[in-house]
């Protein structure tokens, strides 16, 4: 009985990968999964999917295999079809599943056929092997050692002069008691830092940001799934950047200007101090409605990638949103300065509808 239970559960599975995989841009226009996900699963409400159930007929209907019929009779069906007063029964509801982020990246890197990315940086960090190994005086009884302990109170007995040859007693003492336990070593392993950088200024408005959110929903999820240590930092900008959290970058809005090279001033200065190319594969994103203040600071922005943020970056990735003034130029810019730059990734995103098709641009190359 249990294997037909993992049997019908593991087909169960099968079909809902199949449902979200079917409707995977949907539910990224809607962006209901990105308001419902937690740390380690997301809250899917699958309405083409029903579970079965039994469903009692009505006595005074007639229904097969019970008496005489005529052809064209319908079965089943019961008074009151179509309109009638209110009930008091609850109605159906669209069926809720739990799916893990680690399958939902799955779904995403092959529904945009996406590569896995090849880490290049290592950080060495110190982590617990999930072995006992080592040994220490102190611990709960249920990993005591008692070879090592016996042989901690044998010693004490014969270096003071108790133990008897004839009536060899050994009584271990708390002093004498050994434990197992687990022993940190250094191990290399792969780190990563997000940085994003978005225009904040009026032309920005909530449609622009609820894209930008979407999109990074589904780009921390891809990298989660390559990267066990992972930083994300914010950097918003007008006129002039600054660093914010996670819910400041994505609430804030502010008038005046735009000056990107501010952004990228900022994020360079943040890699230098904090993210040594040699331990650390970095991501920049951002994302603008392409108006800049001048030709001279496209200028600037074209100098600060080509010198201080693309040669450390694995990817920088540049999404141009459209805003109800329409787009500006620097995504041009961009296209025409740095020509068949291996690891820039350049996108315009005018609607949600487009969010996966920016994903796929930005995350296509394997980087």
């Amino acid at each position: 009985m249990t294997l037909r239970i993992h049997g019908d559960h593991a087909r169960f599975r099968a079909i809902v990968r199949g449902k979200v995989r079917e409707n995977l841009r949907r539910f990224i226009v809607q962006g209901d999964l990105v308001a419902q996900h937690g740390k380690k699963s997301v809250s899917i409400p699958l309405n083409e999917i029903r579970l079965p159930k039994f469903r009692h007929a009505w006595e005074e209907q007639p229904q097969v295999g019970q008496g005489e019929g005529q052809e064209g009779d319908v079965m089943g069906q019961g008074p009151g079809e179509g309109g009638g007063q209110a009930g008091d029964q609850p109605g159906e509801h669209p069926l809720e599943v739990e799916m893990s982020l680690e399958e939902l990246a799955q779904i995403l890197g092959e529904e945009l056929e996406l590569p896995r990315i090849q880490p290049r940086g290592q950080k060495v960090m110190k982590s617990a092997t999930g072995r006992f190994t080592g040994i220490r005086r102190t611990g709960p009884e249920s990993l005591i050692h008692f070879k090592r302990t016996f042989k901690a109170a044998l010693k004490r007995t014969i270096s003071s002069g108790e133990y008897n040859p004839g009536d060899p007693l050994v009584v271990p003492v708390r002093e004498d008691k050994r434990y197992r336990s687990r022993k940190e070593v250094l191990l290399p392993q792969s780190a990563a830092a997000i940085v994003y950088m978005m225009d904040v200024s009026g032309s920005m408005g909530d449609e622009q940001k609820e894209i930008v959110r979407m999109e990074a929903f589904w780009i921390d999820l891809w990298l989660r799934a390559h990267y066990k240590n992972l930083e994300i930092r914010y950097i918003t900008h007008d006129a002039d950047a600054r660093e914010v959290d996670r819910e400041t970058f994505f609430k804030s809005k502010e008038s005046g200007g735009t000056l990107i090279s501010s952004a990228y001033s900022l994020a360079s200065d943040m890699i230098r101090k904090d993210y040594p190319v040699e331990d650390w594969n970095l991501y920049l994103f951002h994302f603008s409605d392409g108006d800049n203040w001048s030709e001279q600071d496209n200028n600037y922005c074209v100098e600060i990638l080509r010198e201080k943020l693309l040669p450390p970056a694995n990817l920088f990735a540049y999404g141009q949103v459209k805003s109800a003034y329409g787009s500006g130029a620097f995504h041009s810019v961009l296209e025409k300065a740095l020509p068949d730059t291996e690891n820039l990734a350049l996108s315009k995103i005018d609607s949600k509808e487009q969010v996966l098709d920016s994903i796929r641009e930005f995350l296509g190359k394997g980087r």
